[in-house]
Parts: C-alpha cells; structure tokens; sequence
C-alpha cells in the first residue's frame, strides 16, 4: 500500500532509539535495579512509582494500571501521535532517512500533529519579526528589563505585529489551512473573515516538556491596546493552560538532577531566575496552580513517596506578598499533601517580583531570596497568627483554633509533632493543650474535609491578611559588556558443556518466604527435602489455579488507577515454588542470551504449581520450537503472541519485572542459577516418581532394570546440571 513506512525501517529505528531516553524526557527515572529504570507513572495518579522501563527489551509497563507498549507506543500514548508520526519523530531524533513503499510519503493528516507544526511556523515567524523596525517597543520593554538578543534568543521570544492579518496570511502561505490554524488558536474568525489573535504584543513560546511550541503568552505594548495586559492561547487540543508550565522545557533536566522546583507567577520571572542561576524555575500559564500542575512536576523531578526518599525533594513557591500572592499561597497550601517533597515558600524583599529583583539588585539577591525560603507549614502558620492579637487570651484561643487544622492536616508525624511544638511556642500555650486541639480538629477534618488543606484554607481566609508591601525602588541592573543589545549575530553457554570448574557451577537457589535469595554459599546447597516440594503431576491444568481475569486491586499508592482485566503478576501466591517459577521465567524472558538451548526446553517442560504461570510456561515452549531465542522485544513479543490474549499481560510484566540483584556481574548467575534450580526440582520430582514406579515393579525383573537404567541417567542429567 502506497505511503506506508517499510517494516525494516521501523525496526531500525526502534533498536537505535533508546526507549530510556525518550521516556526520560517526559518521566523522571530512577535506577531500580540492573537493566530497569522506575517512575511515577505518566498514565495515572500515583504517590508510589510502579513504572517500570527495560532498555534492554525496549518496553515499560506500569504494575499499577497495566499500561504497556515500546517506545512508539509510548508516544502514541502521551503526544497522541499516529503510529507512522511516533515512527517519523523518532525517526527525525536520531537523523534517519525512511522509505515509503513505493517511494510515497505517507500523508500528514493528524489533527495534532498539524496544530503543533502550525505553532512552530508560528514561533519561528514571531522571532523573526522581532528583529524588524516595527518591533522596537518590545525590544525596549525587554532591555528596559534587563534582557538582551541573547536572552531573547535563549527563551524564543518574538513579537506579533500589529496588521490583523500578517500571522494567518503567512500560515496560509505556508500550506496550513484555515481550520488548522484557527484550531491551533492563532487566530480567530469575525464577520470580515480571520484576524490575527495576537497583534501589536511581545509572545513568549510555551513549550510541552519535550520542547514543542502548544501554545504563547502575550504581553501588550500599545496604549491603544484595549485587551489584557496578558493573552493566552485558548484551550486547544494541543494547549490545556492546566497542565503545561512555562520554562519546564528548558528546566527539566535541572529539576530531576537537582530534584528541586521553584515555581514563579510570570514568563519574565522565570527568564530571570534562569539567567540568576536557579535554573529550575517554571511558572504557570494564565491560570492558578492546580492538580495536573503537581502532577506534571512530580512526573518530571521524581517526586516519590517512599520511605527512604520523601520529603528529598524541594518545591519552591514564590509569592508576591500582596493580596493575590498570599491568595495564591492559600491555594498552593490546600494541595500540599500532593507533594511527597518538602514544600516551602520565599518571599521577595520589598515588594519586588524575581524579575524586578534580578534586574534592581543582582543575580545574588535572588539566589538569597531562594535560600531563605521558610516551609509552606511554617508560612501559613505564621500568617493565621498574625491575624490574630496574641496578647489577649481571647486573640490566642482564636489563633490556636484557627491554626489546629492546619497542624492536623500534616501527615508527615515527625513534622506534625515538631509544628505543634512550634505552634506551642508561638502562643506560649501548655504543649498538651495544643496537642489535644489539633487531635480535635484532626477529627473535624476527617469528617468534613474532601481535599487536603480545606479547613486550613477556611481559616486562613478567615485571617487578616499580610498587609501588601510598597514596590522597591533602585537602580537598573546594567547589561554588562560592550555587547550591544539586538546586534545581530554473546557468547551461548549450553548445559550440556559439563566442563565447568567447581566454584563456577551454577548454585541451586530457592528464595525465602519474604523472597529473599539466601548469601553465596556454594559448599551448602539445599537438600532434597526443600526440593522435593515441587509438584507431583507432569502437566497440571492451567485452569485448576487459573483465578480467572484478574482485576487490579487498587492501593493507597495507586488509588486513581483504572480498573483492568487479565491475568497479573499480583494474583501469584507467594509460596517458594510459585516464586522459584516465576523468577525462572522472569531470566528466561528478559535474557534468554544466557541459556543453552537444551536447559531452555528443559524448563520448558518442567511441571508448574501455578496455572498462570503454566501457561507462560507452555507460550514459551511453543516459541522456543519457533526458532532460536532472540533478544529483546522481539524475544518477548514472540512469547506474549503464542498464550491467549488473556495471559498476554503476565509475559509483559515478567518481561519487565526487576531482578533481585544489584549488578551486571552477579545477573547471569543469578539467571542460570534460578533456572537451574527450576529444572534441578523437575529432575528431583521425576526421581520420586521413577521410584515409586520402582518400587511397584517387583517382579517384573525387566520393567526394574529399565527403571534402573532411567534414574541412572536421570540422576547423571542432575549431575551434569549441577556441574558436578
């Protein structure tokens, strides 16, 4: 079919695209053990990360809502790309030339993907007219400011002239059409046809994560200018003014490095914080800070609650310390709990906003500014206080009830104890008497609250607020220089070798009931009676254990995730036999490159108390019969082909599963010792049976020889196995 992109080009292009950096742009990954990588997941709402990516089989899976696929799905998911567009862009990442079949380009149609190339032709058109004679006042707004061309360049600010038309007739020349661009939000639609939405401003690209113009901000210059001081893009199907942070693009890296961001009010403050050195500032785009916001940042600096990493990262929030500001403060208090980071706020000195202090006193007064930041608990505290006359009784008992909430809604206990000490001090109040006013509006908050920090925003707006300070007054912050401003410029190892040293064979390993792998001990393996509890039948029926479709039980972590259906890595028992199984399988799955094929098929064959497993277990004997093992995705595709639709999860989810060890060195030991282990209780059940049969055939002198003859071979495979 004509225009379709040839299969081996997409294959190539996945194996030159390392799926960890792709996802990394988008997700904050951790190291979570040798081969994976670990993040909150980009598909739900999760305070735990159960997003897991293998580079070496290409793919990543969430254990909390199942979502699953390689790196063109990935993007599929999240830009909402065609499949043919993930593959393009991909494609365009590492500078590879596709072929059409029949030598035809297949046809950019996607709604999507049109609106963001019309923003990207509409940034690049805005820079340019930003250096033209028209475009003078905004460049003065911008030195008058402190930013030069560079500055300018750096962030893509550009200018909109003034004409009603120049934008949408320079798109319309450039081959997009009239509904393209009006969906995009570039213009708007009157009586006399399209008109410019932007006209006469400075515009400020707003970029996604991955560096895409979705939408602009823009700043009036004209005095005859009648609109806000500040026009957005509208909600598009590309902009959601919600869930996209201006310079988050630009400080991404820096975030997840430094796990730390400090949220500013507008485009120029954030331009400022930048060139001051706090290079992990962002800003919210016409809107207050919201829950898609947390959820979008905690994505991108790894904000994980686990024990030993919360409260390891830090969320900033900068405040204007007038009316709006302390509103604003209120409102990013009552999301607090959201954060698994510690959250806190800083206040610039005299009135200034972080651009007006950048510009007025120095990139060392917003570094100070930052490092004098006070928690967001702390904050919000000081302020109901202050709202209240704490030299009367009166003005104490209505600060102490005013202040409970807050404490009580902290649950974090260490901080919750350490605030209502604190909060004991401030009214010089018996420390009890606190402790038992926080435990009554702890109760009060259960019971009426439905969102984190309600009652503590109640009582905040209740409170005087901080009066608004006079705006600071001082010199320009000089460009320096005499740069003038606006100047242009595999080897296999088979079984069957037996030609292993002593101290190099594989050690049969059995995990305990936490499923803990016992320390190296090569003189003390285990003995036949903690073996012999494998399964006595030869081929148990996958339905006897089968559960049926398993639906995911949902957690504190994971509470938003969808339900879903199939069979999982969370409906296995967790006895030492179904472990050893799936741990088996799980080395089998991801590095099959470690196997000989005989101990492949003899795992194969090995009987299996679990049903679910069985099924993997037999999907993979049909795969191994398809051809020789192959790494990768491709390896695990194969697999996950061959069982029923309904098993397809669990051969992803083993094909992602972390393995227990810490380092490159010690994974194919524990591999080959794993599977070992599985085919060496195979053996010892086969054994038991062969005695059995022995024993019953007394009499039967050639039926015992022949029974004889086959526990000397199989005893002589057991040893052969063991490397004896």
């Amino acid at each position: 079919m004509p225009g379709l992109i040839r299969r081996s080009d997409i294959d190539e292009v996945r194996s030159r695209t390392e799926i960890v950096d792709v996802i990394g742009e988008q997700v904050a990954l951790k190291r979570a053990g040798v081969g994976s990588m670990k993040g909150l997941c980009p598909f739900h709402d999760e305070r735990t990360p159960s997003f897991t990516v293998r580079s070496g089989v290409g793919r990543y899976h969430c254990f909390g809502c199942g979502e699953d696929g390689d790196v063109f799905t990935f993007l599929q998911r999240t830009e909402h790309l065609s499949f043919s567009e993930s593959v393009e862009r991909l494609a365009g990442r590492i500078g590879y030339q596709l072929t059409y079949e029949d030598g035809e380009r297949a046809a950019d149609t996607s709604n999507r993907a049109r609106l963001l190339k019309a923003n990207a032709a509409a940034a690049e058109y805005f820079q340019d007219q930003l250096g033209r004679d028209e475009a003078q006042p905004a460049r003065d707004f911008l030195v008058d400011r402190g930013f030069d061309q560079q500055a300018a360049l750096d962030f893509g600010v550009g200018y909109a002239p003034r004409g009603y038309e120049s934008l949408s007739r320079h798109l319309l020349a450039n081959g997009f059409g009239k509904d393209e661009i009006l969906a995009a939000g570039l213009v708007g639609s009157g009586e006399r046809g399209l008109y410019d939405r932007f006209r006469g401003r400075l515009v400020w690209p707003i970029r996604d994560v991955t560096g895409q113009p979705v939408g602009f901000g823009a700043r009036k210059l004209y005095d005859d200018d009648n609109g806000p001081k500040y026009l957005n893009t509208p909600e598009t199907p590309v902009f959601h003014k919600s869930q996209v942070l201006y310079g988050l693009d630009k400080a991404r890296r820096e975030v997840n490095k430094q796990r730390r961001v400090v949220v500013v009010e507008g485009y120029t403050d954030v331009m400022a914080c930048h060139l001051a050195g706090i290079t992990t500032a962002v800003a919210t785009c016409g809107t207050s800070f919201g829950v898609d916001h947390i959820k979008l940042m905690r994505r991108v600096m790894g904000d994980f609650e686990v024990a030993d990493q919360r409260g390891a990262g830090q969320v900033i929030f900068t405040f204007d310390p007038d009316e709006a500001g302390q509103k604003a403060a209120s409102r990013a208090f009552a999301e607090e709990q959201r954060f698994a980071s510690q959250t806190f706020v800083a206040v610039p000195p005299e009135g200034l906003d972080p651009a007006d202090l950048w510009l007025h006193k120095g990139a060392g007064a917003v570094q100070e500014m930052i490092e004098g930041r006070k928690p967001l608990f702390e904050f919000m505290l000081r302020r109901v206080l202050a709202g209240h006359d704490l030299d009367t009784v009166e003005g104490r008992v209505q600060a102490l009830r005013a202040t409970a909430p807050i404490v009580a809604n902290i649950r974090d206990r260490a901080l919750h104890d350490g605030y209502a000490r604190e909060l004991a001090g401030w009214l010089g109040e018996d420390l009890e008497a606190v402790r038992q006013a926080v435990a009554g509006a702890r109760g009060r908050v259960i019971a009426t609250s439905d969102s984190p920090g309600r009652i503590a925003i109640e009582a905040v707006t209740a409170a005087a607020a901080m009066p608004p300070e006079e705006e600071g007054q001082g010199d320009r912050w000089k460009q320096g220089g005499d740069r003038k401003p606006w100047q242009q410029d595999g080897e296999r190892k088979p079984w069957q070798d037996g030609e292993r040293r002593r101290q190099d064979r594989p050690r049969v390993v059995v995990p305990d009931e936490q499923g803990r792998y016992a320390p190296d001990d090569r003189d003390a393996p285990p003995t036949e009676e903690e073996l012999a509890r494998a399964p006595q039948q030869s081929a148990p029926d996958p339905r006897a254990s089968d559960p049926g479709p398993a639906r995911h039980r949902a957690t504190p972590s994971d509470e938003h995730a969808p339900e879903r259906v199939g069979a999982s890595i969370a409906e296995l028992p967790s006895d030492v036999n179904t472990r050893v199984e799936r741990d088996a399988l799980q080395a089998i799955l991801q590095h099959p490159e470690f196997f000989g094929e005989d101990l492949l098929r003899a795992a194969s064959r090995a009987a299996f108390a679990s049903g679910l497993l069985a099924v993997v277990r037999d999907g993979l004997a049909v795969a191994i019969e398809a051809g020789p093992p192959v790494n990768g995705a491709e390896w695990l595709d194969r697999i996950a082909r061959e069982v029923p639709p309904h098993y397809a999860g669990l051969v992803r989810e083993l094909g992602v599963l972390t393995a227990p060890v810490r380092d490159e060195e010690n994974l194919e030991r524990w591999a080959t010792d794993i599977v070992v282990s599985l085919v060496d209780r195979d053996l010892l059940r086969q054994k038991v049976e062969l005695l059995g049969r022995l024993r019953r055939s007394e009499g039967d002198a050639e039926g015992h020889r022949a029974i004889q003859h086959e526990l000397v071979a199989l005893e002589e495979q057991r040893r052969t196995l063991r490397g004896e």
